[in-house]
């Protein structure tokens, strides 16, 4: 039977057993385990995003430092490597995860990932998840304590040996299991990589990893070394504007709080700077930003255009995204409308052939950001593919509608699939019914830069460049 919502175990004192020998009781389950349980529980009850809900828990159970550390760590940990220690766990108990009742399946896997990926003693993840067991399943302790014993007996590569299929006969079902991936994510990053296995599963670990924070410095607000200096952080490797921060709340920086620096992966300000450097003819005072939620690249933009006198209109179809992007854009020469950016040339406020730059960030399966969203590989299903392209599409048509001739378009999508990269940006430059000539972004980077490909068109990777696996395509419209 589950815990009421909401009850927490509460510290008993010492009992007295027989004969009045005071005998220790033992504690209840540490916060920084529940903390962790309840937000992988929240992401696979309540469909959840880690990243909203684990600071809420932290704060309501007055965790910081160290023990938010931790708390932090089990979660993104389990949510991340959750196929691999499903499959582990169904050998474990001998049935089906999916059979095991939900709140003892959440713990069972914070518990595996303590055996097998953390450096908790074996005794000590075992216990612990047995406790966490008895508050909120307790007729499950035994059960718990059994299939932790049997995860136990095994580390994590001898797992792997027992259950992944042969690299051999099955490199995509090997790669899926061994890193926690499903296939077709794996099958789609394998495609992206020209077929190469060793680099995909380079990439694979890497989404297992933690990312770092980057900031972005506001050219004109802060200097990059300076907020470095402010942080205890160091200059980003790429982007001029980049600080990579070691540790803390990004949300508690001065500079950040003020709106001299956001927080954005240094990916997505290399693609927001190559459309606000790349050569342009005749005028470029009007930029527009036509996915502009929640407002990173906005701001960027924002910041860059007051520098050289242009303005930004920056448009958001959903309300408290559009709220969000004026907030981000406070105080910078940004203009932000809520409508649907494929109403170019419907509405007044967006005319056709009007802009001199345009971004289109659009919407996409985000696979370039699994390692800072890592329930997304488990929700993300190629059915949603065909309605984000035909999405994808029709903003970057009406981006080429917007754009003066002369201007530029960029398009930019945090994924990596080529579905929606390469054949979104071919089909709808094909079917614009304008002139397109695409741009080779790989001088709009920073010199030296590896990796970069063939051109035209930039695809980057968090194994290669250490940012999110970003695409950027140039078009300039004849």
């Amino acid at each position: 039977m589950t815990a009421p919502e909401g009850t927490r175990p509460t510290r008993s004192g010492p009992s007295t057993g027989r004969g009045g020998d005071r005998r220790p009781v033992r504690p209840p389950m540490d916060r920084p385990r529940r903390a962790a349980y309840e937000a992988v529980a929240a992401v696979h009850r309540d469909d959840a995003f880690a990243n909203l809900v684990l600071p809420i828990i932290l704060r309501e159970e007055g965790l910081f430092g160290r023990d938010a550390a931790f708390a932090t760590e089990l979660t993104y940990g389990t949510l991340r490597h959750v196929g691999t220690l499903d499959a582990i766990l169904t050998d474990a108990a001998g049935r089906d995860v999916a059979r095991i009742d939900p709140p003892v399946r959440d713990a069972l896997r914070l518990g595996a990932y303590q055996l097998l990926h953390t450096r908790v003693p074996a005794h000590a993840a075992v216990s612990s998840t047995v406790d966490l067991v008895r508050s909120v399943a307790p007729g499950a302790t035994g059960f718990a304590n059994a299939v932790l014993r049997e995860v136990s007996s095994r580390d994590a590569d001898a797992w792997v040996a027992k259950l992944a299929p042969p690299m051999e006969t099955d490199p995509v079902g090997h790669l899926a299991l061994a890193y926690s991936h499903p296939q077709w994510i794996v099958r789609a990053f394998s495609e992206a990589l020209d077929g190469d296995l060793g680099e995909t599963a380079r990439l694979l670990i890497e989404d297992n990893e933690r990312p770092p924070v980057h900031l972005c410095a506001r050219p004109g607000l802060i200097d990059p070394v300076e907020l470095a200096d402010q942080v205890g952080g160091a200059p980003g490797a790429f982007s001029p504007y980049a600080v990579y921060l070691p540790g803390g709340a990004p949300g508690d920086i001065p500079a950040v709080v003020d709106g001299r620096a956001h927080v954005q992966d240094e990916g997505s300000q290399l693609v927001a700077a190559a459309l606000a450097d790349a050569p342009l003819d005749g005028p470029d005072g009007r930029w527009l930003d036509l996915c502009a939620g929640p407002g990173g690249k906005a701001g960027l933009l924002g910041a860059l255009a007051a520098q050289r006198g242009a303005r930004v209109t920056a448009v958001e179809v959903a309300e408290h995204r559009a709220r969000l992007v004026s907030l981000a854009t406070r105080d910078l020469p940004v203009a932000v409308l809520t409508m649907d950016g494929r109403e170019v040339g419907g509405d007044p406020k967006l005319p056709e052939q009007h802009f001199d730059r345009v971004l289109v960030d659009a919407p996409c399966t985000g696979l370039g950001s699994l390692r800072r969203r890592p329930e997304s590989r488990w929700r993300r299903q190629p059915s949603d593919l065909p309605p984000l392209t035909r999405l994808q599409r029709e903003l970057l048509g009406a981006a080429l509608r917007a754009v003066r001739p002369g201007g530029l378009v960029a398009y930019v999508t945090c994924s990596p699939h080529t579905v929606e990269t390469h054949v979104t940006v071919t089909e709808a430059a094909r079917r614009s019914g304008v002139s397109v000539d695409f741009v080779d972004a790989r001088p709009l980077l920073p010199a030296g830069m590896p990796g970069l490909g063939d051109g035209p068109t930039v695809q980057l990777w968090p194994h290669r460049h250490g940012t999110d696996a970003m695409f950027l395509a140039v078009l300039r419209r004849g």
